[in-house]
């Protein structure tokens, strides 16, 4: 860190990630900050910069040697297990600071002398008295696997007996009573029963006759609405799909397909057409709903259908440390691998982490939102090539209303800022103003990426409302519009902003101008 940004975070305030201590307390305070640190998402530790407002102060020598020292002291004596810190010495004003970096812990969970499990709440921290929390800690650190725990009340005696043999012949080739141990061994070493003879929540979801009498919130709610809006009173269709996960696969299948349009697409009179949405876009993103959700979450994966959209709103979040950009690239962390495992057995799943590199090959306007503040993950697929931001806007606040949350900082609109664009989105949108009929593979060659990074990034931008496809597919074109103004041109502009839609419609080819130099456009015209 530099100086310059160590000032920048001081005035910013304490966040979930950012802490200001004046000095070193004691060292039960500052187990409990480090144990907060490592059970949520890291951070960093300003020593010398005042509690709660930043307001920078320093350190002498000698508070500066004993921070350092005991800091050591407590991450090896007051934590468990324990905890590595790195340190930093940064001068301003001829006054020094100490920075204390805890990453986020692999873990979890940590604990402080007393036994106590802190976690970071906000700017604040709050001690975790529950145990599903506690177990979600436990997951997040692959210590426990809640689809390998054991249903209450079931036993062998609810197996599917057809499902369980159709297993075990794609699996091995023969049926369960044709190995050469006792069925109740084969079933416990497979995971399909545990030590007590309970089905595991993976054998139940996969081989249960009725799964959903011991687990009723694992099922799909279904709802075909009529218009755009969530919070519609009409619909088309709403129903319950139950069953196992691959019977629940197989009826979602058949019931996306019949709420979706065949357009003919020049083929003959007697072709049924190509159906709107790619069958591998809504194959590979049911199949990762359902095998992918957050079981200590007591809630229904959500299918919806709306006009111009598909949402498929899965209760559970990334995985700790995750992102959207990992998993795009096929970064494979199964939250559930048990449930994996039986699914590249029983449908078309193939796991290794290929499935949403898949979707993302797809010609289709897919959109993955992750939402750990609500533990949801939406993948809503665009069903027109051309979608405006009101409409974007409306289905992401209909989104937060459902769970209840705000998220300021996500809201989208014409005069919002998106995060910092990354030299990969920023070649591409000035290649695509050059060459705006350019195809996603052209682009790749031209920039020297893959059409997978080029696809997800293209999607990026269209979310951030800094790209816009206009026309078909084949015969389209793509416009560059409320871009933020690059390095290069910001030094000749005076308020480095956003092009707006009616400044962009007085330039020839919607780029990057200035405000100036938009307005003269306007008057010269």
């Amino acid at each position: 860190m530099t100086e310059q940004e160590l000032v920048e975070l001081c005035g910013l305030g304490e966040t979930t990630t950012v802490q200001f201590k004046l000095e070193f307390t004691t060292p039960k305070q500052i187990a409990e900050e480090l144990v907060a640190f490592a059970n949520t998402h890291g951070g960093v530790i300003v020593f010398g910069a005042e509690d709660k407002t930043g307001r920078m102060v320093g350190l002498t020598y000698e508070q500066l040697q004993y921070t350092s020292r005991e800091l050591g002291n407590t991450a090896n004596d007051q934590v468990r297990p324990v905890i590595y810190i790195e340190t930093e010495t940064l001068k301003h004003d001829g006054r020094a600071y100490l920075l204390a970096y805890v990453k986020r812990g692999e873990y979890k969970p940590y604990k402080d002398l007393a036994g106590n499990i802190w976690v970071k709440q906000g700017a604040d921290k709050r001690r975790v008295t529950e145990n599903v929390e506690i177990r979600r800690l436990l997951q997040q650190s692959r210590q426990y696997q809640v689809d390998e725990e054991g249903v209450d009340g079931s036993s062998e005696n609810d197996i599917d007996t057809k499902a369980l043999d159709a297993y075990f012949t794609k699996a091995f080739g023969k049926r369960i009573d044709e190995f050469s141990m006792p069925p109740k061994t084969v079933l416990k070493n497979a995971h399909i029963t545990d030590e007590l003879g309970r089905l595991t929540v993976a054998g139940l979801m996969y081989f249960a006759k009725e799964p959903q009498m011991f687990r009723p919130q694992h099922c799909i709610k279904a709802v075909w609405f009529v218009g755009n809006h969530i919070g519609g009173t009409q619909y088309h269709d709403s129903r319950d799909i139950t069953g196992t996960i691959p019977e629940m696969y197989e009826d979602a299948m058949r019931w996306l397909k019949s709420c979706l349009n065949r357009p003919q697409n020049g083929q003959s009179f007697n072709s049924e057409g190509d159906l709107e949405i790619s069958e591998v876009v809504l194959q590979e993103l049911v199949q990762n709903a359902l095998v992918h959700l957050d079981l200590l979450k007591p809630a229904a994966i959500r299918l919806l259908v709306f006009d111009n959209r598909i949402e498929i709103v899965n209760p559970g979040c990334l995985p700790d440390g995750q992102t959207i950009d990992e998993i795009i690239l096929g970064n494979s962390d199964p939250r559930n691998p048990q449930l994996a495992q039986f699914g590249s057995k029983t449908m078309p799943y193939r796991g290794l982490g290929s499935g949403i590199p898949r979707v993302m090959a797809e010609n289709c306007d897919v959109e993955l939102i992750d939402r750990p503040e609500g533990n949801q993950f939406i993948a809503r697929v665009w069903r027109t090539t051309q979608k405006d931001e009101t409409t974007t806007q409306k289905a992401n606040e209909e989104l937060i209303s459902t769970t209840h949350k705000e998220e300021s900082t996500t809201q989208k609109s014409k005069n919002t800022t998106p995060k910092p664009l990354t030299t990969t989105q920023k070649t591409i949108l000035n290649y695509l103003k050059e060459h705006p009929k350019a195809t996603r593979q052209e682009v790749a060659e031209a920039i020297g990426e893959t059409e997978t990074v080029v696809r997800f990034n293209i999607g990026r931008l269209q979310q951030y409302g800094l790209l816009k496809r206009l026309g078909s597919k084949k015969k389209g074109q793509w416009i560059v519009t409320n871009v933020f103004v690059s390095e290069s041109d910001s030094e000749n502009t005076d308020n480095n902003a956003f092009v707006s839609e009616s400044d962009s419609e007085n330039t020839d080819n919607n780029i990057f101008v200035s405000e100036n130099d938009s307005q003269n456009d306007t008057q010269k015209k």
